[in-house]
């Protein structure tokens, strides 16, 4: 029996230089991580540093990558740690993009990468070699170079330490991209929750142009379709439009007050 090795539409995207639109389902329901392959998304963002699953419950993130692989949908995993260990087990889970949250150095990011290649950088890589999910228990083909070619390993930056040593992370082989992230470098540069703030907006102008002159890959949050519309023509690749449950507010909200009869409101 084959079982033809299956090609990963979000990095092949990013490798032609098209820009991918995705959404965080921050319900980390299978039913709806289906139906958004159902509506064309390129990507659903699974974040299990902020919330979900415990990152080693492999019956829920296997139920999450079925109902991705059901319509041709990726899943983004962001993980909890920088830990190499977690980055094989998402791989092997069946996960073919995963990121890392709060990186600071090159060292860092070279090891997660590392061990997500069986080859890399011209030398052994650092991935574990069995018969999990992601080899179909022993039957996929041509396992070893598919999964090379096929994975993807990319970097939050998201920190005054690693807006310093960006360069550095930029010129680790094979990092599959950078996704900014604006709210935690306002922790970083002292002015919380202020991402308008000069020092916030000045950083990650700095991320996103050195990351375009690296030729790394860009992600980012849209703070509204005005905003993901401008970062598109501005180099990001890679674009989250909102979330599950901020959809369902906006939808909600939207038909309340739409409504024209009186209605008690809670306190």
């Amino acid at each position: 029996m084959n079982h033809p090795a299956l090609t990963n539409d979000l990095a092949a995207t990013l490798e032609s230089g098209g820009v991918a639109l995705g959404l965080l389902d921050n319900t980390y329901s299978p039913t709806l991580v289906e139906f958004y392959g159902e509506l064309d998304l390129d990507f659903v963002w699974i974040d299990l540093e902020h919330g979900g699953p415990d990152p080693w419950d492999a019956n829920l993130m296997e139920d999450l990558l079925r109902a991705a692989e059901r319509t041709d949908l990726e899943l983004l995993v962001r993980l909890p740690d920088t830990d190499p260990t977690l980055v094989r087990k998402a791989l092997d889970l069946g996960a073919r993009n995963v990121f890392l949250p709060r990186v600071e150095t090159a060292t860092e990011v070279r090891e997660a990468v590392k061990s997500a290649r069986f080859r890399y950088d011209g030398s052994p890589g650092d991935r574990g070699l069995g018969s999990p999910r992601a080899r179909r228990w022993g039957l996929a083909d041509d396992y070893i170079a598919t999964e090379d070619r096929e994975t993807i390993v990319g970097v939050t930056i998201e920190t005054e330490a690693s807006v310093e040593n960006l360069d550095a992370i930029l010129d680790v082989p094979e990092l599959g991209f950078v996704f900014i992230g604006p709210l935690d470098l306002s922790v970083s540069l002292g002015c919380p929750g202020e991402i308008d703030h000069p020092d916030v907006q000045e950083a990650v102008e700095t991320i996103r142009s050195n990351a375009v002159d690296a030729g790394v890959p860009v992600g980012g949050l849209g703070f509204g379709m005005d905003d993901v519309n401008e970062k598109a023509t501005s180099g990001y690749q890679m674009l989250n439009l909102g979330s599950t449950t901020g959809a369902l507010q906006q939808t909600v909200t939207d038909w309340f007050d739409a409504y024209e009869s009186d209605r008690p409101v809670s306190e």
